[in-house]
């Protein structure tokens, strides 16, 4: 088995220097480096990442913990963490709470064990606050609040509960209807309103600002995010009792989900239902589902890429050593970047709630990063 010593031996350098070629540390020179390389390259040397790890006391691995990456939503968010974490030379390790019931405990200890580097928290916790803050490991939450001083990531909800009130306003909507989750199930944190869960601020933004505008509103509880047919129920639901979609009494709009709002479309074509005329249809998320649901879904898109990046600029600070509150770099610039430079769908990041709005910037069960979210116009709406 070839060896350091080998390589030392074919590039005509010390053991040392070879050793800070493989572990990148220390000053080498170029021309040292190439031939160290070379060397590396005709022995097909692959260096020990174990024993590596161990000297530099890393693992060079983040576990990342969602509830299902059978969601469009945890898979989109989880490919794009992978790739910026990859470029920063970390691996990941997977963990879906819905297939592992240990999954939680299991990956904190590996982190207490070193066998991790960091955990990026996205899935729902039965923990209170002091849990996550006694690891004191790293750790960055994504969409949820885990305690003070643990970074949290989010897209500003409350930005994009506005923007669905300001295009639903003013397309003459008259009876919304919003499918989603348990809104009361999930208490990471003592917070008011209800809940800490800051996906939910989407709903109550969106239910505030059509409460202003004399908008009925209406909420529809569907299950669990991975509950499927949950929300194909609530869906059947609201065409079930609205039969007379002529009437002018009918439900006019529905917001959900990515799946929510795809089902929607469905169920509207299965019932002879026109959309956008007669029902439009908002999803919020923006993943991939959006272009396949029949007709291209108007949707609340969020970030993942400046998400990602968020969340792995803290958790990269984090792992060389900043404390939580400083982990953070630059803030990201997200100017331009939402969206595929071919769509040709129009997309407006809001005027109308944007995080800039004058609002508190750090409210009870608010993610303290805030990345902004856009409108993307599709075919499901009016205007």
């Amino acid at each position: 088995m070839v060896g350091m010593r080998d390589v030392a031996k074919r590039a005509g350098v010390s053991l040392s220097t070879v050793s800070l070629v493989v572990n990148g540390t220390g000053y080498v020179s170029d021309d040292m480096r190439d031939r160290v390389r070379r060397a590396m390259s005709a022995l097909h040397y692959v260096p020990n990442d174990l024993a590596r790890n161990l000297s530099q006391n890393r693992a060079n691995t983040v576990g990342i913990i969602v509830p299902t990456i059978r969601h469009p939503f945890f898979a989109t968010l989880t490919a794009s963490l992978q790739h910026v974490l990859a470029e920063n030379g970390l691996q990941t390790l997977l963990c879906s709470t819905a297939d592992a019931v240990n999954g939680e405990a299991e990956y904190v200890d590996m982190l207490r064990r070193r066998l991790m580097d960091g955990i990026v928290m996205g899935a729902h916790t039965e923990h209170a606050p002091d849990y996550w803050t006694s690891i004191h490991r790293p750790v960055v939450a994504f969409d949820r609040v885990l305690g003070e001083g643990i970074p949290s990531v989010g897209s500003d909800h409350v930005q994009g509960g506005r923007l669905i009130a300001d295009l639903l306003i003013r397309t003459g909507a008259r009876h919304v209807v919003v499918i989603g989750g348990p809104r009361n199930q999930f208490h990471e944190a003592s917070g008011d309103e209800g809940t800490t869960f800051p996906t939910v601020r989407y709903h109550l933004a969106l239910e505030a600002e059509l409460a202003k505008a004399g908008v009925e509103y209406e909420y529809i509880g569907a299950g669990e995010v991975m509950d499927f047919a949950g929300y194909a129920g609530a869906v059947r639901s609201v065409f079930e009792r609205e039969a007379d979609y002529g009437s002018g009494r009918a439900v006019d709009a529905v917001v959900s989900s990515d799946i929510g709002a795809a089902m929607c479309v469905r169920e509207a074509m299965a019932r002879g239902v026109s959309v956008p005329d007669e029902l439009q249809i908002v999803a919020y998320d923006g993943t991939y589902l959006t272009d396949l649901a029949g007709m291209t879904l108007t949707a609340v898109r969020q970030d993942f890429p400046a998400i990602a990046e968020q969340v792995a600029n803290r958790m990269m600070g984090l792992i060389e050593g900043g404390t939580a509150a400083g982990a953070a770099g630059a803030a990201v610039d997200v100017t331009g970047r939402v969206g595929a430079a071919d769509d040709k769908r129009s997309e407006s990041v809001a005027i109308a709630g944007a995080a800039d709005d004058g609002r508190e910037p750090a409210i009870a069960g608010e993610a303290e990063h805030l990345i902004p979210v856009s409108l993307v116009t599709g075919a499901t709406t009016r205007g």
